[in-house]
């Protein structure tokens, strides 16, 4: 057998499983955002680029897409900084029981999502739960996680919950590869903790930090889980377009307009695209 015969039937079940569930469904949404439902005019009827003509004109699309937008802008940065302050502090041999506290931190990313949000929404509850008891206790009504204005940065706090152990342990497997002449190199100049920290440290960081922004951003513009469930107990701060991913779904499992629905996310996906890709282009770059 021909060795490039051997080839592709190694990666011959791999590239079938890529196109069955990567490729075909990609494939699909694209073929329906090209059609729409003509409810009085019977079938669905090929109406080429004019559903991203809508999406492009839709005031709930892009007010979703700039609440993102806000929360990748602020919650990302927050999240990032705290997992590498608890990568360094664990990979400093200043910090006793640095097995322990891994654990500890990377255990809310271990917690199912839907389980975490629910946890968290009977704390913010504002007749129930902790904010509720606060706000008994100090015989005051301004801890309101759940209101207008508090219920983006909420979201956030649970985000950064749920996912600063993994980003954590992203930087400290990193700190891990640091080869050992680069620290005894250091402490012969004499350098001490936060310089090492800033010469040795954070450079052999930064392709790591690269890949936990990037997977942030694409987390942030697929928020779904933690406003979908909050809904509920929030119906009135929380809209069925509170997110861009909120919108698709409500549009196809609420409102049947499937083409629409299919339109949005292909839109929200090439957006995504283009906004990690500057940022590892950026981040590459830098690295050089």
């Amino acid at each position: 057998m021909h060795r490039e015969t051997r080839g592709w039937l190694f990666v011959g079940p791999f590239l079938a499983v890529f196109a069955l569930t990567f490729l075909a469904p990609i494939g699909y949404a694209i073929y329906l955002s090209l059609f729409r439902d003509q409810a009085f005019f019977g079938g669905t009827v090929f109406v080429g680029l004019d559903n991203y003509i809508d999406a492009i004109q839709d005031s709930k699309l892009w007010e979703s897409f700039l609440r993102v937008l806000l929360f990748l802008v602020v919650q990302v940065p927050v999240m990032l900084v705290f997992a590498l302050l608890a990568a360094l502090a664990i990979d400093s041999a200043r910090l006793h029981g640095a097995s322990f506290f891994r654990v500890v931190i990377f255990l809310p990313y271990a917690v199912p999502g839907v389980v975490a949000v629910l946890m968290w929404g009977f704390i913010y509850g504002n007749n129930f739960g902790l904010a509720a008891d606060l706000n008994d206790l100090l015989g005051t009504t301004a801890i309101q996680p759940l209101s207008g204005k508090w219920m983006l940065p909420s979201i956030a706090n649970i985000v950064t919950w749920e996912f600063v152990g993994y980003n954590m342990l992203i930087f400290y497997s990193a700190l891990r590869t640091v080869p050992e002449e680069l620290y005894e190199a250091a402490a012969i100049d004499g350098a001490g903790a936060f310089r090492t920290i800033r010469a040795v440290k954070l450079p052999a960081l930064r392709g790591a930090i690269v890949i936990a922004t990037i997977f942030s951003i694409i987390g942030s513009f697929q928020l779904f889980n933690e406003p979908n469930i909050l809904r509920t107990l929030a119906p009135n701060v929380i809209t069925t377009y509170y997110t861009p991913n909120m919108y698709a779904y409500n549009l196809s499992f609420a409102g049947q307009q499937f083409n629409y629905s299919a339109t949005v996310a292909i839109v929200m996906g090439i957006i995504t695209a283009v906004i990690a890709y500057v940022v590892q282009l950026r981040g590459s770059r830098e690295a050089l």
